[in-house]
């Protein structure tokens, strides 16, 4: 019988860090009291020329006060419906240091009443959130003339 002797050198893997750094001081950075608050703020940083064209989903990042640390795109679909995977929601969120989350995303059709799929995917993102001990503040429905909170319906 053989023996195999590895040398660790050829077998290399990466190395993983983690860092955060902050481009803004946390006192320019806009607090968010209320779901009006958030939503300006998501519709500030979106494409409008893809609001009424294509469903896209946003997650806004927040500190344990409530400011925003940012606001990550996490997905882009059709006209009708977006993906989202939720690992890479979490890992914006994690890799962000957030305390809260808001999510936000548009519907094209201009229709503010939430579907079945977006309880079910806030449901699953409230799920992960409680894992990493974040708390899930709100999901905003944007549409070209308004904004729709769960918070606010009482659906958190």
């Amino acid at each position: 019988m053989e023996t195999v002797i590895r040398n660790f050198q050829d077998n290399q893997v990466a190395e993983i860090k983690l860092s955060y750094s902050h481009a803004v001081k946390p006192s320019l950075m806009p607090r968010i009291i209320s779901s009006n608050d958030a939503s300006r703020l998501f519709r500030e940083n979106w494409d409008e020329d893809n609001l009424q064209f294509i469903e896209e989903f946003k997650v806004m990042l927040v500190s344990r006060c409530n400011k925003v640390i940012g606001i990550c795109n996490i997905a882009k679909g059709g006209t009708s419906c977006v993906t989202v995977d939720i690992k890479l929601l979490m890992a914006a969120a994690i890799k962000g240091v957030a305390s809260g989350l808001i999510l936000a995303h548009n519907h094209p059709s201009g229709n503010l009443k939430s579907s079945e799929q977006d309880r079910r995917l806030t449901a699953r993102v409230s799920d992960a959130c409680r894992l990493f001990d974040i708390t899930l503040l709100d999901h905003i429905i944007l549409t070209a003339e308004s904004y729709y909170s769960f918070a606010d319906e009482g659906l958190l």
